[in-house]
C-alpha cells in the first residue's frame, strides 16, 4: 500500500487530510472550518525578546516506540508544537510550515523538532509511524511524540511550554471534522538551555481572516522564525570555532587567518 493510501485508511471518515500531505492543503483550508483568529493589529510590532525556561521535565514515546523525554534535548535547538493526528489543521501546518522547517535545518547535529499529541487516547504509534513517513521525517530528527495521560499532557502544555489551553469540542459533528480537541497552532522555539525564546502563529497568519487583516503578516513572522532558528544554530557554531582558537593559541598552533 502506498503512502497516499495509508493516510486515508488512518484518518477514515476524515479523507481531506490525506489530500493535506499530497498537495492539496490549499484546497483543504478552504473548504474545513477555520480556528478562530485573533486581532493581528499589534502582531509583528517589534517588542523585548521574553524569555522563560522550562521548569520540569515530560516524557512519552514517539513514532517508533521508543522512550524519550524533552530533557533529552538539552544542548540542541528545538520546535515544537502541539499536535493531532486527525486535526485538518494541523495537516495543513505540518505539511507545509514544519516540513519546511525540517528540510532547511534537519542536516545540523544541533537541530530537532516535536510533535506532542493532545490525544493520546487516539494517537497511537502506528499512526505516528505512518504520519511521520509522509512527512519525509527521520525519527532522529522528528518526533511525535505522546505521554500516556491526557490530563498531565494538557497541563504540561499550558504550565510548563506556555500554550493556550487545549479545549475537549463539544459538537460531534465539529469532533469528526477536527478531532476531540481544540488547540494552539502555535509554533514555539526552544533553545540549548531550555528556554523558551519565541512563538510564531503562521496558521492564523495565513488564514483568510489573517491575510485579510495584514496580507504580508505571514511572511515577515515566518523569516522571522526560520532566521531565528538560524541564529540560534549559528552560536553554538561561534562558540565552537571561538574555543578551538583559544586551545590552539595556547598550545602555540597557528591559527587561521593569523599572519603573525
Amino acid at each position: 500500500m502506498n503512502d497516499r493510501g495509508k493516510i486515508a485508511m488512518i484518518y477514515g471518515s476524515v479523507a481531506v487530510i490525506s489530500a493535506a500531505f499530497i498537495g492539496g492543503m490549499i484546497y483543504l483550508g478552504k473548504q474545513v472550518p477555520e480556528q478562530p483568529v485573533p486581532n493581528f493589529t499589534e502582531v509583528g510590532t517589534p517588542k523585548e525578546m521574553q524569555f522563560f525556561q522550562i521548569k520540569n521535565d515530560l516524557s512519552g514515546v514517539n513514532q517508533t516506540g521508543k522512550e524519550v523525554k524533552l530533557s533529552d534535548l538539552k544542548g540542541k535547538v528545538w520546535v515544537v508544537t502541539e499536535f493531532l493526528a486527525v486535526c485538518p489543521h494541523c495537516g495543513i501546518r505540518n505539511g507545509k510550515d514544519l516540513s519546511e522547517i525540517y528540510h532547511a535545518f534537519k542536516d545540523h547535529p544541533d537541530f530537532h523538532m516535536v510533535n506532542i499529541s493532545v490525544d493520546p487516547k487516539n494517537d497511537t504509534r502506528e499512526v505516528f509511524q505512518d504520519y511521520g513517513k509522509v512527512l519525509g521525517a527521520d525519527p532522529e530528527k522528528w518526533w511525535f511524540m505522546s505521554h500516556p495521560d491526557e490530563k498531565e499532557t494538557h497541563d504540561y502544555l499550558e504550565k510548563q511550554l506556555g500554550f493556550m489551553g487545549v479545549r475537549l469540542r463539544k459538537d460531534p459533528v465539529d469532533q469528526q471534522v477536527n478531532g476531540r480537541f481544540a488547540h494552539d497552532m502555535g509554533i514555539m522555539l526552544v533553545d540549548r538551555e531550555w528556554n523558551v525564546i519565541g512563538k510564531w502563529p503562521l496558521y492564523d497568519a495565513a488564514s483568510d481572516e489573517g491575510r485579510k487583516q495584514d496580507p504580508e503578516l505571514y511572511e515577515r513572522l515566518k523569516k522571522d522564525m526560520m532566521d531565528r532558528i538560524k541564529a540560534e544554530l549559528e552560536k553554538n557554531e561561534t562558540a565552537h570555532t571561538d574555543a578551538d582558537t583559544v586551545q590552539q593559541e595556547a598550545a602555540g598552533a597557528p591559527v587561521a587567518g593569523d599572519n603573525r
